[in-house]
């Protein structure tokens, strides 16, 4: 499956992270990184909306909407995720 490509084969234990300071970012960190994205994302928004449409108006009114709802929506999903311990490695 496509999966095994990605995934090891042993047993995956999802634990909570115990040293945020080591295995955490920071809100200042998640916050950047929800806006960094979120410029790529509204962009392809925009000329995905534009291209249907064909109206430069429609298009950007679109992607303005879809711009503040979805930056919230991936910074609490980040902020979730970073909880996790699962896939993160120590850098010693």
């Amino acid at each position: 499956m496509l999966l095994d490509i990605f995934i090891p084969k042993k047993k995956i234990q999802f634990t909570v992270a115990k040293d945020k300071k080591k295995l955490t970012d920071s809100v200042s960190r998640s916050v950047l990184k929800a806006i960094s994205w979120r410029i790529v994302g509204t962009m392809d928004t925009m000329l995905i909306a534009y291209l249907i449409t064909g109206t430069l108006s429609q298009a950007l009114s679109i992607g303005f909407i879809e711009w503040g709802t979805k930056m919230i929506l991936y910074f609490f999903h980040e902020r979730a995720w970073n909880t996790l311990h699962w896939g993160r490695k120590h850098n010693s």
